[in-house]
């Protein structure tokens, strides 16, 4: 036993059969394949999220673009119906009324009307009733005032405009506790939301989702019916594809705003600077 303990020691390692060369380039001829489907992967989530943006810039240019006409139209309107009609400067004040109008309904056109941009306006309307020169020009700027005042409960109703005072009531009746609950916890997984973007515009498969995330089985069911449980999505039948709810739509087009809105926001842009710029002491 022990001698033959010996010639096993002394025996000289079996040489290691070279790879065959055709499974050597199979193997090869797989990775790129991997390295490919990631490249289109990638080239296709950026393709939808910008097809996604693109698609919120348009309805949202459209949208703003018929209510300005519409409030062109209610400015002409308004003015050739309820103004004096014999007045030896109708004209010039029309003019005047139809300009500072049309620039406060311009202002539907940005994301939010800032509270001083139609502060102004309302200055410069004040100024041209302090130089009114006539008792009847009351009928006119009375007028004046009204379609004003319509074009600001305008921007109320879209959600554009809030005065100081109604963001802080706004503020003060927000619940955090559902807030948290049906809107914040349901998309503060990457997961979650890598799904709920990918059925913005079209329905997906279980499969579909699978690939996307890289998850699988009862991982992927776990995050799919929180969605579901949620309201941000739904699956049209049993086993079916699933789709995105209007609240779903609605909060990913928020996320959207906001992520945009603070790229460019002042605090954004200094903590992109790099230490010492314009006079910083580098601790």
């Amino acid at each position: 036993m022990k001698d033959s303990g010996r010639k096993k020691e002394n025996s000289p390692e079996s040489p290691v059969a070279p790879e065959d060369p055709e499974m050597v380039e199979i193997k090869a001829i797989r990775d790129k394949l991997c390295d490919m489907h990631s490249d289109i992967k990638k080239v296709m989530e950026y393709s939808n999220r910008l097809r996604f943006e693109t698609a919120m810039e348009c309805s949202r240019q459209e949208y703003s673009n018929a209510i300005l006409s519409h409030l062109h139209e209610d400015i002409d309107t308004g003015l050739e119906r309820n103004m004096v009609k014999k007045c030896p400067e109708k004209e010039n004040c029309r003019s005047s009324f139809a300009a500072l109008l049309q620039k406060n309904a311009g202002l539907v056109k940005q994301g939010r009307v800032d509270e001083v941009l139609l502060s102004d306006n309302r200055e410069k309307l004040e100024e041209l009733r302090c130089g009114a020169p006539y008792s009847k020009c009351d009928q006119c700027f009375s007028e004046v005032s009204s379609l004003f005042t319509k074009q600001v409960n305008l921007m109320r109703s879209m959600r554009i405009y809030a005065s100081n005072q109604e963001q802080k009531a706004d503020l003060s009746a927000l619940e955090t506790g559902a807030l948290m609950r049906e809107v914040l916890e349901p998309v503060s997984n990457p997961q979650r939301l890598e799904i709920l973007r990918a059925v913005a515009f079209e329905t997906k498969s279980f499969s579909a989702f699978s690939e996307i995330t890289g998850l699988r089985g009862g991982n992927l069911l776990f995050h799919l019916q929180k969605l579901m449980d949620s309201g941000l999505i739904l699956q049209q039948h049993e086993r079916g594809d699933y789709m995105i709810t209007e609240k779903g739509f609605k909060i990913l087009q928020g996320l959207n705003g906001l992520y945009s809105s603070l790229q460019y926001s002042p605090l954004q842009i200094s903590a992109e600077k790099t230490p010492g710029e314009k006079g910083e002491i580098r601790v």
